[in-house]
């Protein structure tokens, strides 16, 4: 049984005041959520705060990015794996449509940064995902693919069943537009096909894929009704505990 995960991706959003309130807020909401991992990715500054405040509870800490480096050295701006562990994070984003967009993470520099959250012990959530022009010209299932060869690769199936992957139609990013329940279940199968393809069936079967792209809490419930969701990461929607808390107990 895969166990569901439900993601909340703060983006750039609140301060470390604000981060350590709603995350106060959401952790008795959910603090009987034993039917999937939640997990909340506060920006940078506000990781310590919020780690130490959910500390005890069921409630995991991501980060929203990670450095590809492996040692201390002269990289500006970088946070690295170790880091963040020890800022509390147990997960790592990795490239986000919004990294691939705005600010150029190649399928290389995403391969290199999976094999540092997996070197310093974090659970990489890959997302993937295809724009509209890509979808409308019928090679939306061809551009997953292609992100998921090249930034798998090299990495063997012990490491690939570390990571969570979350499929993330770009076109559904924070435009109120989501995929049909069929479109997301037919993008998730075939990432599960193609990971058995080229991992094994085993390991397919067992690895988590998230949907992501305008998740609200009104729409739950019939995503994680398909077969091949394994929950979802969750943006705008995760800024409200309560919101947030509803999208959790999308079970009743």
């Amino acid at each position: 049984m895969r166990k569901p995960v439900i993601a909340g991706n703060w983006k750039m959003f609140k301060t470390i005041g604000e981060s350590v309130n709603t995350a106060v807020s959401l952790k008795p909401l959910v603090s009987n959520a034993n039917h999937c991992e939640v997990v909340i990715a506060p920006v940078f500054t506000s990781l310590k705060s919020v780690a130490d405040r959910l500390e005890g509870s069921n409630v995991k800490v991501a980060a929203q990015d990670v450095s590809d480096q492996l040692k201390f050295g002269a990289h500006t701006g970088e946070i690295s794996g170790d880091m963040l562990k020890d800022a509390g994070c147990s997960h790592a984003i990795i490239g986000h449509s919004e990294r691939r967009a705005m600010y150029g993470d190649s399928d290389a520099f995403i391969n290199r940064k999976l094999r540092a959250a997996l070197h310093f012990g974090l659970t990489p959530i890959l997302c993937c995902g295809e724009t509209l022009d890509e979808r409308d010209a019928g090679k939306a299932e061809q551009v997953v693919s292609d992100q998921l060869e090249n930034d798998l690769t090299g990495l063997t199936a012990d490491e690939v069943a570390k990571i969570i992957i979350a499929y993330e139609p770009v076109w559904a990013i924070g435009t109120g537009r989501t995929a049909t329940p069929e479109q997301a279940q037919q993008m998730h199968a075939y990432i599960r096909s193609w990971l058995s393809g080229k991992f094994g069936a085993g390991l397919a079967d067992g690895l988590r894929i998230l949907y992501g792209g305008s998740v609200k809490p009104e729409n739950i419930a019939e995503l994680m009704n398909a077969p091949d969701i394994d929950g979802a990461l969750v943006g705008g929607a995760s800024l409200e505990a309560e919101s947030f808390a509803r999208i959790v107990h999308y079970n009743g």
